[in-house]
């Protein structure tokens, strides 16, 4: 049952306005089913009327009226169709392109229905709607290409070929529900005029440990009449079901009204009527209950235009009794929340948000779902779409969560179902992490078996491996848990016997999707034998007080020293082959000293640093090389390579001072 279909069904739409007088009783009656919202009915008699029409302007209006009744009863493929048929009649009004774009845009045709609304635009260059859905359509397909962490899914058991939607949680456990069908067996004999199919009912199934629905059973006919009721909706006891009933009275029209019954065991009590409509004025809706979590207030849908009435179907507050019953007058959810169409289906979370669904705001195709934030005592705003995949190009409303957790149900006409409007389940699923990865030695790029990767999160987590054969390690499934969690930060430490550590950072913080984290850790082989590169320490010619990019050089030797807190350091300073051998030693030590002085400013015991000054004796580059390059800048860089400060890892002995 699409949306529009459950509008006709349990709220009847007298929304439709004729464009001109048809002619004859055929046409007449049809316009009258139509505005009695008996679209069913309307649909045949439009089209019986049409092969009696001479008139060629009133057959393309008929043609015109059937696309209208296809569209109020949720059917846009078979509404296209019959628009097309109206512009090939030569309907006047350029209005039938708009409704095309629409009805494409219900079925996911986004291509198809911006090429619809740009033809309306050359109809009808300064109409702004067709620049709006044009809109529309971009930000759905955007949706639809990157939909949210949401994963959807046809409830099977609880769906028929019929209309089955809007289920509501009946038992503390949330293992049984009460939902809407017009499945075989309804208490009413008669057929729908607005849908042709049965007057809907109240059903309830329960589920077993393996999550398996039973047979779904009729409430009886304390709840359940001849005519429609659907939409429940239970107090936090699950004690007290509120629910829509719409009267049935063959070609009448009656309005809608909200309706209580207690539930004592498996049975329920006679329902009772909420006072909620004015008096003489049996055709206005009034529906879709919803609960406050302090059970002192209702919302509902109404088309009863009381203060602040903004259009169509609006959302409606009133305060509750103890008994559960309304007190004073109804107050409009305003503009926030309400627009000038159909504002409908409201469900209340714990935390005080609302969820609703709308056909007047910026949507995927049909109507969605939306959610708004709470902004005080009985307010919202902040109202946002729930986009893909929990929305879709097709009717998406009755959204109703299983307690505090991030699933439950919703109702949608999507293709997947099992018949017209189904019930679908969702749930948001955990975002899975892992951290992988293979440590290396730096100077032979092979892999590095027997290093100990530690890992320390923010949320207390200690956990750490040993690199395999292969150098590999892996962080997964830690029994049924998993090592890596969400909003959470981890330290991570590779280290090994001879070797300088690694320290690395990891977060799952802010992310939205499942991620694998792939690292490889270059451990530096450390010991009398190895010389250890720093970046370049500059100093002025002939000088060896350190510059500030000189300092900036050994913010790596400070890091390593902090990060390795038991090494000991040789710290070796270089000169080129210009100058005198006893001049160039005396410089370079005391470049050296000038390292390590600047180091123990920064905290680094004097006692882990030797600092030792070469000269020329160690140069990189000789001078026969030097002498036999073309170029000045190829000499000059080849000086510069010997100018160098390096240092090697005495011993591991240092034990770090007590704080």
């Amino acid at each position: 049952m699409t949306t529009r279909k459950i509008l006709a069904s349990l709220f009847v739409s007298l929304l439709f306005v004729t464009t001109a007088a048809a002619q004859g009783k055929l046409a007449e009656e049809a316009d009258d089913a139509f505005k009695k919202g008996f679209y069913f009915n309307a649909i045949e008699l439009y089209k019986k009327a049409y092969t009696v029409e001479k008139k060629a302007s009133t057959k393309a209006e008929l043609i015109f009226k059937v696309g209208e009744a296809y569209k109020a009863i949720g059917d846009p493929e078979q509404a296209a169709v019959w628009y097309e048929k109206a512009n090939k009649a030569q309907y006047a009004d350029p209005v039938t392109y708009l409704y095309i774009g629409d009805m494409l845009k219900q079925q996911g045709k986004y291509a198809d229905a911006i090429a619809a609304y740009n033809r309306f635009k050359e109809k009808k260059p300064n109409d702004m709607r067709a620049d709006a859905s044009i809109a529309e359509c971009q930000q759905a397909q955007a949706w639809q290409d990157s939909p949210t962490r949401y994963s959807v899914d046809p409830e099977v058991l609880l769906n028929t070929p019929q209309y089955d939607f809007t289920p509501a949680f009946a038992d503390k456990k949330n293992e049984m529900v009460v939902y809407t069908s017009t499945r075989p067996g309804a208490t009413g004999v008669e057929t729908d005029q607005i849908i042709g199919e049965s007057f809907s009912d109240l059903f309830t199934s329960s589920r077993d440990r393996l999550g398996k629905w039973s047979e779904p059973v009729k409430l009886p006919i304390s709840v359940n009449t001849a005519g429609n009721e659907g939409a429940p909706i239970f107090n936090e006891k699950r004690s007290v079901m509120y629910f829509t009933r719409c009267p049935m009275e063959k070609k009448k029209v009656y309005g809608c009204d909200i309706w209580m019954s207690k539930k004592v065991g498996n049975n329920y009590s006679e329902a009772v009527m909420l006072p909620l409509r004015p008096d003489k004025n049996d055709t206005i809706t009034i529906g879709h209950p919803a609960l406050t979590k302090d059970e002192d207030a209702l919302i509902f849908a109404s088309d009863m235009k009381w203060p602040g009435h903004k259009g169509g179907k609006d959302l409606y507050m009133v305060k509750l009794n103890k008994d559960g019953m309304p007190v004073g007058a109804p107050t409009n959810l305003g503009a926030d929340i309400n627009t000038s169409k159909d504002d409908m289906f409201p469900f209340l979370r714990a935390d005080g948000s609302l969820y609703f669904a709308s056909n007047g705001r910026a949507s995927m195709g049909g109507m969605d779902i939306y959610r708004a934030e709470k902004s005080g005592e009985n307010t919202w705003s902040a109202v946002s779409n729930m986009q893909s995949p929990i929305n879709s190009s097709h009717d998406d409303f009755g959204i109703a969560f299983e307690g505090d957790e991030e699933r439950g149900f919703f109702t949608s006409n999507r293709p997947g179902g099992k018949g017209q409007d189904d019930i679908w389940r969702f749930y948001l699923p955990d975002m899975v992490f892992a951290l992988q990865g293979t440590a290396y030695d730096k100077l032979t790029s092979q892999p590095l078996p027997g290093a100990k990767i530690s890992v320390v999160g923010t949320n207390g987590s200690n956990f750490s491996a040993i690199t395999d054969d292969n150098g590999g390690f892996s962080f997964v499934e830690n029994g049924k848990d998993r090592y890596i969690k969400e909003n959470t930060t981890y330290s991570i430490l590779a280290e090994k016997e001879g070797y300088l550590v690694v320290k690395d950072q990891v977060t799952t913080v802010g992310l939205n999707e499942s991620t694998t984290f792939v690292k490889e850790y270059f451990l530096q082989p450390a010991h009398k034998d190895i010389i250890i590169k720093l970046p370049e320490v500059q100093y002025e010619f002939d000088k060896y007080a350190l510059t500030a990019n000189g300092k900036d050089s050994l913010e790596t030797l400070y890091q390593t020293l902090v990060d390795n807190p038991t090494i000991i350091v040789e710290l070796r300073a270089h000169t080129d082959s210009r100058g005198k051998d006893a001049y160039n030693l005396t410089l370079s030590q005391n470049r050296a000293q000038s390292c390590v002085n600047y180091l123990v400013q920064k905290g680094i015991d004097p006692v882990r640093m030797v600092a030792k000054g070469l000269g020329e004796t160690e140069l990189r580059i000789d001078d026969k090389a030097i002498n036999a390059m073309k170029t000045e800048e190829e000499r000059e860089a080849a000086h510069q390579q010997n100018r160098r400060t390096e240092f090697r890892v005495l011993s591991y002995d240092y034990v770090p001072k007590a704080n």
